[in-house]
């Protein structure tokens, strides 16, 4: 009996399905042919889907024809868009199809000393990004890739990188066989229940990433109290980390804001330790390596001053989370936020708490499809507290939001965009909402 594939180079000759097109979905199409595999490709909009591929593949929608084809090849590379709780991904796998992500066939076929994965409800971007930086800088040829960035099995990837960090989603983890030795968690919140279903399975998906075979060691944030309730999901063996782990002196040249950011940082450094970088317990060495880090456009990032008004895009923000740590690094400022987009289920109350109990003078304007329940949260909690100072204003778009929140925040407060919510109910992307946010103050002007 020929075994079932575990690496890409094991789909040598196959039939293989791909379902879904987006970023990585191309990505193992391309890989599909770079190691001479026959795809079958299905996709919720197959039409629009033909024409990003030039309307001369063919491409099934996952109807009854579309799963018989996929059934009839054995092995689905499933983009991570295509959530795995599906009833039709679960009856390919009921029905013994093997159904895997591209990220999970690299890494079966990677030396896992080459490889760390990141992930987390909010910083795993920011961490990951700070763990390559610093590594080039110890002078070991690293790579970002995965959810951000490049997928490494792309056959465009470098082939020279000696040790990629990868971005690992969700959405990447439950779709995960194996993993490699060191994993980080940077966070854990609820997020993306349209996906998993509910909060325990999102834990458990996410989690995953730490028990899959393979895994050793998590790096964790120890000041995350979900993260230590949930040490039982993150494998054999734990080591946590918190901003105090290192002196903080080192992270100076990275230019970080927020205390939050330091745990990302002390992360991402014990991963390098972890790894058994040269130099990884050396503060100057550290230090040094840290020198001309970019940071992450959308994250707590200034973008202009307007009539003595700081402008902050934080549009990564897409959870509670991130934006309650976005409110803690401006405490004590007069701050006008911006909040509101794509509907995900996500339960608003520890933010309307947040805001309605800041002692600086804070004004939330809401936009989109959970402005209503942003706003709803932020009225309850100030109802509870007779000392609230919290005002909340509803605004047609993202461009009405920003003339508002800079009238009240002249002369001297912070427009903070940290929308707590994604942007696919009015933008393409984050980055989309990013742009209309500076085209938006450059019209104040």
């Amino acid at each position: 009996m020929t075994p079932m594939p575990t690496t890409w180079a094991d789909l040598a000759g196959r039939r293989v399905g791909v379902w879904g097109l987006g970023t990585e979905g191309l990505a193992n199409l391309a890989r599909l042919a770079d190691v001479g595999a026959d795809a079958v490709i299905v996709d919720d909009h197959p039409e629009r889907a033909s024409a990003a591929l030039g309307g001369t593949t063919p491409v099934l929608a996952p109807d009854s024809a579309g799963l018989a084809a996929l059934r009839e090849c054995g092995v689905v590379v499933k983009s991570p868009g295509v959530s795995r709780h599906r009833p039709e991904v679960q009856s390919l796998i009921a029905e013994g199809v093997r159904v895997v992500g591209g990220m999970s066939l690299w890494l079966a076929g990677t030396h896992g000393e080459r490889v760390a994965c990141i992930t987390g409800t909010k910083g795993k971007s920011t961490t990951t990004e700070i763990a390559a930086h610093l590594a080039r800088g110890l002078g070991v040829r690293a790579k970002a890739g995965g959810n951000l960035g490049l997928p490494p099995w792309a056959p465009e990837a470098p082939g020279d990188v000696e040790l990629w960090v990868v971005e690992t989603s969700s959405y990447q983890a439950a779709d995960l066989e194996v993993s490699p030795p060191v994993v980080a968690v940077t966070s854990l919140a609820p997020d993306h229940l349209p996906w998993h279903g509910d909060t325990a399975t999102y834990y458990a998906d996410k989690l995953s990433l730490c028990t899959r075979s393979g895994a050793h060691l998590t790096v964790a944030a120890a000041d995350c109290a979900e993260l230590v309730a949930h040490r039982h999901l993150l494998g054999p063996a734990v080591r946590w980390v918190d901003a105090d782990t290192y002196d903080p002196s080192w992270t100076k040249p990275l230019r970080l804001r927020g205390r939050h950011n330091l745990v990302n940082a002390a992360v991402a450094r014990t991963v390098l330790s972890e790894l058994g970088v040269a130099e990884a317990d050396d503060d100057t060495a550290f230090a040094a390596a840290a020198e001309g880090f970019a940071g992450l456009d959308g994250r707590l990032e200034t973008v202009a001053v307007v009539d003595g008004v700081e402008f902050v895009d934080d549009g990564l923000s897409t959870n509670v989370l991130p934006t309650l740590a976005a409110l803690d690094t401006f405490a004590g400022r007069r701050i006008a936020l911006i909040a509101g987009g794509a509907e995900r289920d996500l339960d608003y109350s520890a933010l309307g708490d947040a805001l309605a109990n800041r002692p600086a003078p804070t004004l939330v304007t809401t936009v989109y499809r959970t402005g209503p329940a942003i706003a709803g949260a932020v009225r309850d909690a100030a109802a509870r507290s007779a000392r609230s100072t919290t005002e909340v204003v509803a605004c047609a778009d993202l461009d009405d939001a920003v003339r508002r929140a800079w009238r009240w925040a002249r002369p001297d407060g912070v427009v903070l965009l940290s929308p707590a919510a994604a942007s696919f109910d009015a933008f393409t992307d984050h980055r989309h909402r990013s742009r209309a946010f500076r085209e938006a103050i450059a019209a104040l002007r």
